[in-house]
């Protein structure tokens, strides 16, 4: 099982990134997806996930209209899209698949890609 997060950069404050995550080795469409951040010193917070046919969709508060979720299960690929990026948003970005619902907590995900740094400056 690999989950490849890639796309992760730096930026300056309201710019836009578009994060992958490239997965292989399970039934991707069989999972819910989700991603991830830890900033320095932080604990690992939800930021949003996605259901195994994409209409449910729940987001973290400090990303909702910002940041959007979506996949590709022919590509076995889920992304981040992020907008208006702010200062605050500067981690590591993973992406993690679940057999269960998309969910917020970590504890329910079952694979676990590799993060990918995201710097905003201000």
């Amino acid at each position: 099982v690999q989950l490849q997060a890639s796309g992760g950069g730096l930026v300056q404050a309201g710019a836009s990134l578009r994060l992958s995550c490239a997965a292989s080795g399970f039934i991707f469409s069989s999972y819910a997806l989700g991603w991830f951040r830890q900033a320095p010193g932080k604990e690992r917070e939800f930021v949003a996930a996605i259901s195994r046919s994409g209409d449910w969709r729940p987001y973290a508060d400090s990303v909702k209209g910002r940041f959007t979720i979506s996949r590709e299960n022919p590509k076995n690929t889920v992304y981040l899209q992020m907008h208006s990026l702010k200062p605050e948003d500067t981690a590591v970005y993973y992406c993690a698949a679940s057999r269960w619902a998309p969910t917020s907590s970590p504890r329910e995900y079952d694979y676990w890609g590799q993060g990918t740094l995201v710097t905003v400056s201000s």
